[in-house]
């Protein structure tokens, strides 16, 4: 009985999915034919073309899925702390501090193979 009813949403999933192909297929054409019409008229077309096929995707168990993973992530990014103007400006400061440091360490190191080689090479 339950193999019946995933079988069947499965299907039902592929048609839905079709539905979504084609109508952002229509928006891309549809963007193409109707080039010399205004944007402002096009742009609120793909919208909308954009909001439907959006809605018949998250009724799909995939769409649904993402769905709820997009939820769990701003449910997770509000969680995070964000660094204070001084203390974004003190790390900003020790990486550039550091990368200098590194690279004139690796321009050291360069000066002084180069240095060797030319020894060798006379």
């Amino acid at each position: 009985m339950e193999s019946r009813s995933v079988q069947s949403s499965s299907r039902l999933d592929v048609v839905k999915w079709l539905v979504v192909f084609l109508l952002v297929t229509v928006g891309v054409v549809g963007n193409q034919y109707f080039a010399a019409e205004s944007l402002l008229y096009r742009v609120i077309a793909l919208v909308v073309l954009a909001a439907i096929a959006a809605f018949i995707a998250v009724q799909t168990s995939r769409g649904g899925r993402f769905a709820a993973l997009l939820k769990e992530a701003r449910v997770e990014i509000r969680k995070v702390v964000w660094p204070t103007r001084p203390e974004l400006i003190q790390t900003t400061a020790i990486v550039i501090v550091f990368v200098l440091v590194v690279a004139l360490m690796l321009w050291i190191m360069d000066s002084l193979i180069s240095l060797l080689v030319a020894g060798f090479i006379g």
